[in-house]
């Protein structure tokens, strides 16, 4: 059983660097172009449950990579709730909050790791019950925490796990142990 995680296309904020948690933008001409090219190398596989975060630049891409007809919508998909930092760059929070890690000190008035940590397990858990491959389409943070989790480490060890816009990763196992397949695969155009 493999596990495809796939963060959706570009959007403006990605471009700008912006925090966007549960703000809900569209993707860009070239977040759809990446999206639709996912659509090839999705088709050869068949996936016993494809779940989807609720946000439309997450459901847009996967509409656009084919699997929207299959796909069952997933809250604890949703990308980590900012809160007081949705919208601002790192560069911003870090000149009131000076050293400020996500992955370490989450968001005021939003989630904590620990929080992103627990919808990320139950995702797994329900990934884990299904006989056959399984395509999650989400978001940046909350992806990295997922790869942190699968294979073993706290929440806050998602911020070993870079990954940009419209890409594909794959969790599966090594024997019987959670392992990283590929990793921040990139689809770019």
């Amino acid at each position: 059983m493999d596990v495809f995680a796939i963060r959706h296309g570009e959007t403006a904020w990605s471009l700008s660097g912006q925090h966007t948690g549960t703000t809900d933008i569209p993707l860009t001409d070239t977040g759809r172009r990446v999206a639709d090219r996912l659509r090839l190398v999705l088709a050869k596989k068949r996936f016993a449950l494809v779940l989807v975060s609720p946000l439309r630049r997450a459901r847009e891409t996967c509409d656009l990579a084919g699997l929207g007809g299959t796909a069952a919508i997933d809250p604890d998909l949703v990308e980590w709730n900012y809160g007081a930092y949705e919208g601002l760059t790192p560069r911003q929070i870090c000149e009131t909050a000076p050293g400020w890690l996500i992955f370490r000190d989450g968001c005021p008035g939003g989630e904590a790791p620990a929080q992103v940590g627990a919808r990320v397990d139950r995702i797994i858990a329900r990934a884990r019950a299904v006989q056959g491959d399984v395509a999650l389409f989400a978001h940046g943070h909350v992806l990295r925490v997922l790869a942190a989790r699968w294979i073993g480490l706290p929440a806050g060890g998602g911020q070993h796990f870079l990954l940009d816009t419209g890409t594909l990763s794959v969790l599966g196992y090594y024997h019987d142990i959670p392992a990283v397949r590929i990793w921040n695969g990139s689809l770019a155009v």
